[in-house]
């Protein structure tokens, strides 16, 4: 195997820190699909929506959380047209990406370590890929995406497998259960850097 790819040693070596994030991200835009997924060989964007779209239907209210480039929307859309989809992320430049896509109902700036824009249970789901790894957004925002979701909406997420043990990812989620407000419906390890051979847990959780 060859050395990790020097974008994502950059990526997971920014230390949670928001301005150098932004900067980041908002530099890599443009070229941000095609790095990831014909050389990356990123599948966060799939595995997400396969293990999301058959629990949701019709025309629900979708949540991409850390929405990135669109990519998310994009899988989505092709399996469900009806889907309403918003979309938050913190850096702007990738936000005029996905609007390029027009997959979105609405897109929105935000910090995911924050207290999001949204109102207490509005969202019959909620996606979350790329957005739980080293040097990124820890355990703690998950509870955001929990208070946005109605009672029993999924949720699912990405989490890098360097960040599950490390960041504390299995204990969080695991309290998060414990505490009553989320129901783990399943954690699998899955392909997410394909070109890489890194893996991630894919988790789908469920909202109390």
């Amino acid at each position: 195997m060859s050395p990790e790819n020097p974008l994502l040693v950059r990526a997971i070596s920014l230390g949670g820190d928001k301005r150098k994030i932004t900067e980041f991200y908002d530099e890599w835009a443009q070229a941000y699909d095609h790095d990831m997924i014909d050389t990356i060989g990123y599948v966060g964007h799939v595995v997400t929506v396969e293990a999301l779209a058959p629990l949701v239907s019709g025309d629900a209210e979708i949540l991409d959380a850390g929405c990135g480039t669109g990519l998310v929307a994009i899988e989505l859309k092709k399996r469900n047209p009806d889907l309403r989809i918003d979309g938050i992320d913190l850096t702007q430049g990738m936000l005029d990406e996905a609007a390029k896509t027009g997959a979105y109902r609405q897109l929105v700036p935000g910090d995911l370590t924050k207290t999001l824009p949204f109102p207490d249970n509005a969202y019959d789901g909620i996606i979350s890929a790329g957005v739980y790894t080293n040097g990124h957004v820890g355990p703690e925002g998950i509870e955001e995406l929990v208070r946005v979701a109605k009672p029993g909406a999924p949720i699912v997420l990405t989490v890098r497998d360097t960040a599950w043990e490390a960041d504390g990812f299995d204990v969080h989620i695991a309290d998060l259960e414990k505490s009553g407000l989320i129901r783990v419906r399943e954690i699998t390890h899955s392909p997410y850097h394909a070109n890489e051979g890194i893996f991630c847990h894919l988790c789908t959780l469920e909202a109390v």
